[in-house]
């Protein structure tokens, strides 16, 4: 209970320093804070607000947040993650304890938030997305929630505040989906065609030049075709 108002209070401060300094508008977020039973919200990553928005506006308790293993060295992170019970992830390895912990409560019904990139964007596009969210929803049985993030690159967001204006940062959150059993053979191509569909999703909600390495994926024409 203690920790669930710690996370609240947390959220609350987070919410009003990204509403003070963003101008944030968003589209159905409410799939994400009604979603049931194991969830996975994946998102593109474009800059260093990308989890404060997460932490500050998902309005669930039992959101699962990894946090790169870089930031081991900041103080301020340390106690972060030990006070809000976020999970240090060692990406350049496999990390088996934190990824058994973060299977542990998924299945327990929890949100984890996500980008499968791995790392923001520094050409402010889609990077070709790594496998690990794929695996986790296989293996959980998680259902994903794609969404897209527009506007908050680290250089537009300097740039304005620079200028004393609070930069405009969208959210649009789409439609949840699952992914296919897992195959008993060739299972590193269902990891790759997973982890595609993944991206596609997320850049078909993304205006033309967030997409990146999936603009003319044709998942993504195909997606787009459907929306429209």
């Amino acid at each position: 209970m203690w920790l669930i108002v710690k996370r609240r209070i947390f959220r609350v401060v987070i919410n009003l320093i990204v509403r003070s300094l963003m101008r944030v508008e968003i589209s159905g977020m409410d799939k994400l804070e009604n979603a049931k039973g194991p969830t996975i919200g994946v998102s593109n990553h474009l800059g260093r607000f990308d989890a404060a928005l997460s932490l500050g506006l998902v309005r669930r308790d039992d959101l699962i947040i990894v946090v790169a293993e870089k930031y081991r060295q900041s103080a301020f992170y340390r106690w972060m993650v030990k006070t809000l019970d976020l999970l240090f992830l060692e990406r350049n390895e496999a990390d088996f304890g934190t990824l058994k912990e973060v299977l542990r409560r998924l299945k327990s019904g929890g949100m984890l938030m996500i980008a499968p990139e791995g790392t923001r964007s520094h050409t402010e596009a889609l990077l070709e997305g790594k496998p690990g969210a794929a695996f986790l929803a296989a293996r959980s049985g998680a259902t994903i929630i794609p969404s897209a993030v527009i506007g908050s690159e680290d250089r537009v967001v300097k740039e304005q505040l620079r200028k004393f204006r609070r930069p405009r940062v969208r959210i649009i959150v789409g439609e949840p989906f699952t992914l296919p059993p897992i195959p008993k053979t060739d299972r590193d191509a269902y990891f790759e065609e997973c982890t595609d569909e993944i991206m596609a999703q997320i850049a078909a909600l993304l205006p033309e030049k967030y997409r990146g390495v999936y603009a003319t994926h044709p998942r993504v024409a195909e997606l787009i075709t459907l929306k429209s």
